[in-house]
């Protein structure tokens, strides 16, 4: 999942009706009357980028971890059972505890 932040159909709005809690209400209008945003869509705007930006680093995080587990399973290596597998984890730690 791939969005843009900005691109020409930025500039076209459409405009909906959206329904939110009263503490979301109140803490955008607060923004608003603060000073930080100069309307409610404003904030909203603001939200959904970061939103967005959330998005994208966790669609990539996601691909990440699916490539190592790929390159995980496609090793030819042999597999090692739990306890081979923690006894190396056990040397590794104690190393670094000298």
């Amino acid at each position: 999942m791939q969005y843009k932040l900005t691109s020409l159909r930025e500039n076209i709005m459409e405009k909906l009706s959206i329904t939110l809690p009263e503490n979301m209400v109140h803490t955008i209008k607060q923004q608003v009357k603060a000073g930080t945003y100069a309307s409610t869509s404003e904030v909203l705007r603001a939200a959904m980028r970061a939103w967005m930006r959330d998005e994208e680093e966790h669609e990539a995080r996601i691909a990440s971890i699916k490539a190592k587990i790929k390159r995980s399973l496609d090793d030819p290596r042999d597999n090692i059972s739990s306890e081979k597998a923690r006894e190396q984890f056990n040397a590794i730690f104690a190393s670094y505890q000298d």
